[in-house]
């Protein structure tokens, strides 16, 4: 399906019926987790004797869904994550489609940690547009991200010099194959996450970073639409599917 996209006042031909998808799912019980939480659940709901499962004599199938964001699967988070009395992910999201970057980096072993240092950064980002949203692709890329359990893995990490220069790029929407851009156990400090936010200065509230995103190898850096679909929660983070698309400018 054909379209055709305005963004700041520029218009993109996009064909829609060819999106690349970047979320990771929330299954039952198996698939991606992290922050030592137990697995995700999506189990017929019961209700005295009766079972939500058409397997088991129900008319329907009636699942609840068990489950935290930050933990099982691709999810959009607000500054909410970090700072009290700040809005939900719900009421700072009300525009979907974004130009992106798309760039693969490979991080740096530094004092027992794999970082994404400034230094890595900017080679990175050599002769690259930057957009409104970027999205960093980790090496190695392998299908176990969509199924890894991280807690207690020390993932890679970006460094506070590092974030603020995604911040000096204007970069408004982070997305990131991780579950945080901080180091896993890091007494709390969230550097990174603050960086971004600029919870010091003018906090930049219309600002979101996106998690456990995964993004195939298939898929080469460049420049994209982006269609960041966030569920409708009223909290800090939400489930979320990015979407990717081709495009050209239209004169």
């Amino acid at each position: 399906m054909k379209a055709v996209i305005e963004i700041d006042q520029q218009q993109f031909d996009v064909d829609l019926s060819k999106p690349m998808d970047l979320s990771i799912p929330i299954r039952n019980n198996e698939g991606v987790n992290a922050w030592y939480v137990d697995p995700s659940k999506i189990q017929p709901q019961q209700l005295g004797d009766w079972v939500g499962s058409t397997e088991k004599g129900a008319s329907v199938n009636f699942n609840q869904v068990l489950f935290n964001p930050h933990s099982h699967g691709t999810h959009t988070e607000s500054v909410g994550h970090i700072s009290s009395n700040a809005p939900t992910i719900n009421e700072v999201l009300n525009s979907y489609f974004f130009r992106a970057t798309l760039v693969t980096i490979s991080p740096i072993l530094q004092e027992g940690d794999f970082k994404i240092t400034k230094d890595v950064l900017q080679k990175a980002l050599v002769d690259i547009k930057i957009h409104e949203a970027l999205i960093i692709r980790l090496t190695p890329n392998t299908e176990e991200k969509k199924s890894i359990n991280y807690s207690n893995t020390n993932w890679p990490y970006f460094t506070k010099e590092a974030m603020q220069l995604i911040v000096d790029h204007n970069v408004l929407h982070l997305l990131v194959d991780t579950p945080s851009v901080d180091k896993e156990n890091d007494e709390g400090k969230l550097e990174a996450h603050h960086t971004f936010w600029q919870t010091d200065k003018k906090t930049r509230i219309e600002a979101t970073i996106t998690e456990l995103a995964f993004v195939p190898n298939k898929i080469k850096d460049g420049d994209y639409l982006l269609n960041l679909q966030v569920a409708a929660f009223e909290n800090n983070a939400a489930p979320s599917r990015p979407l990717l698309f081709e495009y050209s400018i239209k004169f």
